[in-house]
């Protein structure tokens, strides 16, 4: 038996130094009553199940040390003490409970029983637990989403067409009340409007220079879908990633992508060739018209001063006709004769035939110190020409040796 145990027979305390207590409760004699020992583990549990009973009120009586045996009368029990403490724990639990902080990079959308209240900024917030639910987005990731899918083009073949789209939440309070699924809605909303642009478009644009187009025109008919629908997400931006014709058909597709840039080529060849040709055919046909109109402006001139000419010698002519005759004919025997050949020949009976060839003279050699004039016999002329020349001079009649004067009245 244990040497503490209520109602037992070994009372001795082995850490106080001797002493019995005796059965009627009271302390034995001779010191045995001073107790410096650890203290007792479960009397420390009974004493504080009697104070709970207390404040329950109504524990039950102690056991008498004179062997008498009876109970002793205790408070009555209140049933109402326990119940308040667990509501007030639960209280104080409960409202502990209430108290979220909200991130800098999301904001909370407040329900209260299902209907919205508010949106809370970042920071420390105490909404009532199971009363308000608070759904807390973030506003600042960008989410992105990719697709790929097979479609038909406007000049009916098919492409398949890899498209990505990142976005953010605009909008929390659209994002969680509107659309029970917002990347289902945004998923099935991209597929739309892809084939809805890719339907009306040829697949030579598709798979060439059209692909800028087709990520721009993508984007405003997706973003206004996500308007229309109320999703709260704006788009940031849509990247054709790559479009490509079916596997099968592949290869006879690059076939005719590379024709397409050889004529493309050869058409930049053409223009860069028309661009050096056309300036310089331009520059030749100015030339020309400025040529022209020189020509027309010498010959209105010159026309010009042959009629004032014509004019002055008109007034000098009815002046004096004789003189302004001889001055004509003169003038006109020069320029005929300063454009033409000459060769002058005496052919007078008494002296030798002189043959003085003029323009022969004026082209020779101007280094020797004088010219003489050559002469020549008459080997050097044809006989007939002479004989025709003498028959001139003899038939003049008068005797005269010298050049006659031609058109003279």
């Amino acid at each position: 038996m244990a040497w503490n145990e209520p109602g037992g027979g070994n009372q001795h305390d082995p850490w106080s130094g001797g002493g019995r207590r005796g059965s009627g409760g009271g302390s034995g004699g001779g010191g045995g009553g001073n107790n410096q020992g650890p203290p007792d583990l479960d009397e420390a549990l009974k004493k504080f199940q009697d104070k709970l009973n207390g404040m329950l009120g109504g524990g039950r009586g102690k056991r008498g040390g004179d062997g008498g045996g009876k109970k002793g009368g205790g408070k009555p029990r209140n049933t109402f003490a326990l119940p308040g403490l667990l509501i007030v724990v639960a209280l104080a639990i409960w409202a502990a409970s209430g108290f979220y902080l909200v991130d800098q990079s999301e904001r909370g959308v407040v329900l209260r029983f299902g209907e919205y209240q508010e949106v809370v900024t970042p920071g420390l917030h105490w909404n009532p637990p199971l009363i308000d639910d608070v759904r807390m987005v973030n506003v600042t990731r960008v989410r992105s989403l990719t697709q790929t899918q097979s479609m038909l083009t406007r000049d009916e073949n098919i492409v398949e067409v890899e498209i990505s789209a990142q976005y953010q939440v605009a909008s929390p309070r659209d994002f969680v009340l509107n659309v029970r699924s917002p990347e289902l809605s945004i998923e099935n909303a991209l597929d739309s409007a892809l084939r809805h642009v890719v339907g009306g478009t040829d697949m030579i644009d598709i798979l060439t220079s059209g692909r800028e187009i087709l990520g721009s025109s993508v984007s405003s008919r997706l973003q206004s879908y996500l308007d229309s629908y109320g999703t709260g997400i704006s788009l940031q931006t849509i990247n054709i990633e790559s479009t490509s014709a079916p596997q099968p058909v592949i290869d006879a597709f690059d076939d005719v992508i590379r024709a397409r840039e050889d004529r493309q080529r050869t058409i930049n060849e053409g223009m860069a060739y028309a661009n050096a040709i056309i300036p310089a055919a331009q520059g030749q046909a100015q030339r020309l018209i400025e040529q022209g109109q020189g020509y027309r402006e010498s010959v209105v001139a010159e026309a010009q001063g042959q009629a004032n000419r014509f004019n002055s010698l008109l007034g000098e002519y009815q002046t004096s006709p004789q003189i302004m005759r001889e001055r004509l004919y003169l003038d006109a025997i020069s320029e005929v004769f300063g454009q033409t050949n000459k060769v002058l020949i005496d052919v007078s009976d008494s002296s030798p035939l002189m043959y003085l060839p003029l323009d022969q003279l004026r082209s020779g050699s101007s280094g020797q110190g004088g010219q003489r004039s050559g002469e020549s016999s008459g080997d050097n002329v044809d006989p007939q020409v002479i004989e025709r020349l003498r028959q001139q001079q003899s038939g003049s009649g008068s005797g005269n040796s010298g050049i006659r004067r031609e058109g003279r009245q």
